[in-house]
Order: C-alpha cells, then structure tokens, then sequence
C-alpha cells in the first residue's frame, strides 16, 4: 500500500494539513499540486514536502490522493482524473475535504467505486489544536489507520457517523468563527474601558485558550465553570447578566442552527 500523500488544491485548509502532516511523515512522502503552482511551491517551500508536475501525477501514483478543492468545483476537478484512477492497478484512497459532498458522490464523481475518506478539519488544525472529523466507505478500512496516525498532530483526529458529519461541521469547522467574534468583542471591551493596547490581543488569546484547555482538563461542564467564577454581587455576574439580558447563548445558537441550515442547503436539501 503506498504511504504517499499527494494534495490536489492547496488552498487555506489544505495548507493547514500539510502543515500538521508534514510534521509526522516524511515530508518526501507528501506532493502538492495546485491551479497557481506558486501557492505550491511556497508551501513547499515552508514545510519541506514537494511540488507535482500536475493533478494527473498525484491521482497516477499517490496512495491518499487528498481532494483539496471546492464542492461547486469537485466534479470538474474529478472528470479529467477518471481515466488515469480507472487504469491504475496499485490500491488507493480518495481523500475529500469537501462540505456536503458525501463519500458516495466522491465515488460518482470519481467515475468508480474506489475506497474514500470523508474527512472535516477546522483551520486549528495548522497549528496542532484542530479537529478532525472523519468517516470512510467500507472498502477504505485498511487505509484508516496510517491516515489517522499520519494526521494526529493536527490534533484531535476522530471518527464519525456520516450522517453526523454535517452537524459536526458547524461546531468544529463554523464555530471558530463565532470564537474569533467573541475575541473582537473583548478587544473592544478592552479598548472601551482603557486597558493598554499592546497587551489586549495576546491577553484575550490566552483567555480564550486558558478556559479551553480549564474545561478539557477538569471535564466541567461548561455552566458549571461560569458559576465558579461568579462571585455573588461581583464584576463578573454583572457582565454574565447583561450577555443573559442579550441572550448570548441563544443567539450563538442560531448561529449554529442557520450554518446547519446552509449546509443542508448546499446538499440540496
């Protein structure tokens, strides 16, 4: 079974994985190929991995043939590629990363039943502190083992029913957009009541990530957490009451809700 990894698409998520893949195996075991070769070669160049001729090289020889490109533009990608995956003998995997593209419309796309991985990873995952999320045809079983293993510095690497993949995007893949919100608005609080510029960014980044790892750590809930940090008549059960009054937690809930919405929607749902 070939252990190389070849990327098709290099975009922003592409290059966060082979950030975090490059850092446990060879980075010679992983090509990179991508519309604007000198996005590529710039990565490459960071990371150590190397650049491929073209798309057709990778789907022609790599083991885990891992399909950056967008959902809109996956069949396109796919077509020319038929061919060449049709006529090789050696086993292979088919990688996506692609939002509401099943593992079986991989399949149809790719003109064959080959082995696929479904796999959702958040823009964390660069810096070792991301998600995966990932499920796999049943044909796919031999290869999950070295693809979990190949990923696990990106960090917290873990499968998933499909039909749950969906919901998992808006809390791994949305929601960091939501937590980049709240960081703009204790910048601001911070700006609003005086506190020295130079320091507000790294001190709301480590509060951010401080409570993160605190409620991982201690495997509180999260509620419970609030309560141990409000003092009765103290600073910080007034600022929780006026987030209550403007009913915080539920509008990051219909956050949640219309992100979950729009992938449906995206599925043709």
């Amino acid at each position: 079974m070939q252990t190389t990894f070849g990327f098709i698409g290099t975009g922003n998520m592409g290059g966060a994985l082979v950030r975090a893949l490059s850092k446990k195996i060879p980075p010679s075991d992983i090509y990179l190929s991508n519309r604007t070769r000198e996005k590529a070669e710039a990565l490459a160049k960071e990371t150590g991995v190397l650049v491929a001729d073209n798309n057709e090289s990778i789907a022609a020889s790599c083991g885990y043939i891992v399909l950056g490109v967008k959902p809109q533009m996956m069949e396109e990608a796919l077509a020319p590629l038929r061919p060449i995956l049709a006529a090789r003998k050696d086993a292979f995997v088919l990688v996506t990363m692609a939002a509401a593209l099943s593992c079986r419309t991989i399949q149809t796309y790719a003109g064959g039943d080959y082995p696929v991985i479904r796999m959702m990873p958040n823009t964390p995952v660069g810096v070792g502190e991301g998600v995966i999320m990932y499920c796999y045809t049943e044909n796919a079983r031999s290869f999950v083992p070295y693809f979990a293993e190949s990923f696990s510095a990106a960090g917290l690497v873990d499968e998933i029913s499909e039909e749950f993949i969906d919901a998992g995007c808006v809390i791994t893949g949305c929601a960091p957009a939501y937590a980049d919100m709240f960081m703009e608005g204790m910048i601001e609080g911070a700006r609003a009541i005086g506190f020295p510029e130079e320091k507000i960014v790294p001190y709301v980044e480590q509060m951010l990530l401080g409570s993160a790892k605190l409620a991982i750590k201690t495997g509180e809930d999260p509620a419970a957490l609030r309560v141990k940090v409000c003092s009765p008549g103290g600073s910080t059960i007034e600022g929780v009451k006026k987030l209550q009054e403007l009913d915080f937690c539920g509008t990051i809930k219909e956050a949640a809700v219309a992100s979950y919405k729009r992938t449906l929607e995206m599925k043709g749902k």
